[in-house]
This record gives C-alpha cells, structure tokens and sequence, in this order.
C-alpha cells in the first residue's frame, strides 16, 4: 500500500495490527482507504492476511440481496478466525450495517463493535470500542483525510462526492447515504495534485452520479469546472469518467472529453429499454432516446469507449420487454457491458411490486444478454488489432511481459492487456507505454511493446 498524507506515528513496541476486507464498489473501496489512514495514524499497523491481524474489519455492501450475502459470509469467516483465537476483535462497517444494523447483530452475536456509513473517520475510536456519536449524514472524505492507496501506484480512485438525489424506483443508495454532496472543486484538486506527486499517472473519478457534481453547491456544469481544473496537473496523464446518469451528458462534458488527458470513456447505465419499464423504473431514457443519445456522444466524441448496466428480471418484464432489451443492446453497440438481477430492496418505490420473473429465469436472461455483448465486444476488440494504443503498466507478469489497461479500460470492470517485451529492461516499467495489438478476445487484449 502507498501512504498518502498520513502523519509520522509515535515509537510503539508491538502496534496492533488491522486488517480489513473491502466489499462492494470503489467508492466502498476508497472507504476503506480512509479507515486505514485513521487507524494507522492512530497506532495501528495494517497487514494483509486476517491470521496475523488483531483487528478484523469488514466494510460491507448492503447494496442488493447478493452483495448482503457475500458480507454475511465474510463476516462469518472473520469470526472463525476470531474463534481460533479470543484476542482478535472484529468489526464490521459500511452499507449493510446503515441499512439493517439490528438484524445484523441477532444473526452475528459475536462481533464486537458496528459501524455504518457516518463515522469511517472514527474508525479507531469504534476499534478500540468506543461508541463515537456517528455523523447526521454519510462522511465524506477531505484531501487533509489520511488515506492509505491500495490500487497499484500508477492510478487511484478520487471520490468527489457521497450520497444521491436521484430516487431510482430500484435502487436503496439514498436510503443508505443520503443526498448528494459535492466535495469542493478545491478539495478535489488538491488530492489529485498530491496523488501526481506520488507518480500517480490516471486518476478515476468516482460517485454515485459524478455527472451531477457540484449541483449542491448550486454549480452549472460543475463536472466540466473540475475537469477544467485537473487538465493543468503536472504529472497527470490520465482522467476518467465514471458513473454518470444518462440524461446529465451535456454538450460542454463532452467538448471537455476531446481533450487529450480525458479518457474518451463514458460509464452512463441505462438500466432497461422499455419505456414502461423505464417509466417504472423512474429512469430517464427508453431505448430509442438512448439510441439518439448514443449517436450525440460518438459524434462529438470520436472514438469513444462506453459502458453501460442494464438490470433483467424487473417486475413486468416478459418476453416481449426482454425482446426488446436485446434489440437495444444489438442496436447499442456498447463497448462494456454489466447486468445485474433485479432485487426487491425493501423501501424502494419497486419493493411494493410483485415479482414476476423467476431467479432461474432471471439467471437465464443474464446469460442471453452478455453472450450477445460477448460477441459485439469481440468484434470491437478484433477491429483494434495491427493498431497501437497507450498503455497504462498495473503490474510486471514476468521479465519479458506486463499487464495494464488501456485507455477504453477502466479498472476492475473491464478487460486489460498483456504485453510481451523483446527485451528484459533494468528497473521497473514505465508507467505508461505504447503498444501493438496483436490479438483480441471478448474482453481482453494481447500486444507487444513498441520499444
């Protein structure tokens, strides 16, 4: 792990050693940064394996049924570990704990301390057992927040703001954060200048819905303000985009986007194409206006790489709105695509409607979709080959190869790139570097150096 802005600790004989499993998203994961930097600041020593630990944390996704389901089984295994050994203590933190605390605590008696989403900054006050009056609202971190990097040193996730506004019919994230709310334009640039210094290279920016930055803070067009602000940062070669609603793609955000140092890459979920599913789902945009929209952004914005997150299974959905959602993604053309099952989340203005899809049908729908994705990406991907592109170095694979992303890549969601290299270099790769494709399947990608 990188250290990022964490203040020199006093001498300790033996400091207690945490180790912490991050679930979920990237902005759960950038959470979990933030804990870390509290604790080590602290006194305390992170380490990677629970066995060594004396403190284990979960942060946890509350999200939907099956993000539930992998916390309850991380929880269970830090409690095994707990149970070899009576000294650890373990703690358990994030969405899940914000959304259903109690019921947490009768399935899982012998945690010792919870958290929600309101008090990550006094996370070593609750490790020590303390009970610190949470927040009124879901913290946000500040670039004077301590914050230990976890992903590889050429990139890092920035979250530039915590909650939503939006009141999806679906989705429980308001119910969980809160309403959004922006950092300031100058707290976020002081983080990427300081996260360049350490040769940071692509910088992520992250939230629930980025394109609504700065709305709170009564700002027009705050995304292309902050945009405006990062391009002069020395060092910085790389700025993404993600997570952006569908009906917030302006025509300044996608002039600003042609800029060289902008990732040509959109992550903006469209959810289903049915406009009474749409309607139902309280989304913005039915299949055809998304096509319109799709046909704006590739225009103003050659070249570029989108993604999008459909959802199968919603109450209503038959065969001919299923239908119908595989002729837009046949028509879409997207680069990258996820889908999830729906998951009646209690609370939400969907959680009243009866389900009308089974989870085996839910789970063959899924498939039908992403193997019709498999093949548009495999198509994309072949048109790259015999072409070069930048290429940003996450790790060495062995002497002669290296493994990164390229600019249409994000991290964790999309494919990556393995390299060969015709030669063994001194020291550690560059971070950035140009290559040939050579071969392409549906989601990765195969080159050799250009030396």
């Amino acid at each position: 792990m990188t250290a990022l802005r964490t203040r020199p600790q006093p001498a300790s004989r033996s400091p207690k050693k945490v180790a912490l499993v991050s679930l979920g998203c990237a902005k759960n994961l950038v959470d979990s940064e933030v804990m870390l930097g509290e604790l080590k600041r602290s006194g305390y020593a992170p380490v990677t394996g629970p066995a060594e630990a004396d403190v284990l944390i979960v942060n946890t996704c509350g999200f939907i049924g099956p993000a539930r389901a992998e916390a309850e089984s991380a929880i269970a295994s830090a409690l095994r570990h707990k149970r070899r050994d009576r000294r650890k203590r373990v703690v358990v933190a994030g969405c899940y704990v914000e959304r259903d605390e109690a019921g947490l605590r009768e399935r899982f008696p012998e945690v010792d301390a919870w958290t929600g989403v309101r008090s990550f900054d006094r996370i070593a006050e609750v490790v020590r057992g303390g009970l610190p009056r949470p927040g009124d609202r879901a913290f946000l971190y500040s670039d004077r927040s301590p914050r230990l990097v976890s992903t590889p040193g050429t990139w890092a996730y920035v979250k530039v703001s915590e909650g939503c506004s939006h009141r999806c019919g679906f989705c429980s994230i308001p119910l969980i954060k809160g309403p959004y709310r922006s950092r300031s334009l100058a707290s976020v640039e002081r983080e990427v200048r300081a996260l360049a210094s350490l040769g940071v290279k692509e910088v992520d920016l992250i939230s629930h819905d980025t394109t609504y930055y700065g709305r709170d803070r009564g700002m027009r067009d705050g995304l292309v303000r902050l945009l405006e602000r990062l391009l002069p940062v020395r060092g910085l070669e790389w700025i993404r985009i993600l997570y952006g609603y569908p009906e917030e793609v302006t025509d300044r955000l996608l002039e600003v986007m042609t800029e060289a140092r902008v990732c040509r890459y959109l992550d903006i979920p469209f959810q289903h194409s049915d406009p009474r599913l749409v309607k139902a789902m309280k989304r913005g945009l039915d299949g055809d206006r998304a096509l319109d929209l799709l046909a704006r952004i590739r225009d103003r914005v050659p070249g570029v790489a989108v993604r999008t997150s459909l959802i199968v299974g919603y109450p209503g959905e038959g065969r001919r709105e299923f239908s119908a959602l595989l002729r837009f993604v046949e028509k879409a053309r997207f680069d990258h695509l996820g889908v999830f099952l729906y998951s009646p989340e209690r609370g939400t203005a969907s959680f009243c409607r009866p389900e009308t899809v089974t989870a085996s049908e839910k789970e063959r729908r899924r498939g039908e979709v992403m193997a019709l994705q498999a093949g548009i990406s495999l198509a994309k991907n072949r048109s790259r080959v015999g072409g070069t592109v930048e290429v940003l170095v996450e790790k060495a694979a062995g002497p002669r190869r290296l493994v990164g992303r390229t600019r249409f890549q994000a991290p964790e969601v999309d494919g990556r790139i393995t390299l060969s290299r015709s030669a063994i270099s001194p020291g550690p790769p560059p971070p950035i570097v140009t290559a040939l494709v050579t071969a392409a399947g549906p989601y990765d990608l195969a080159g050799r150096v250009v030396e």
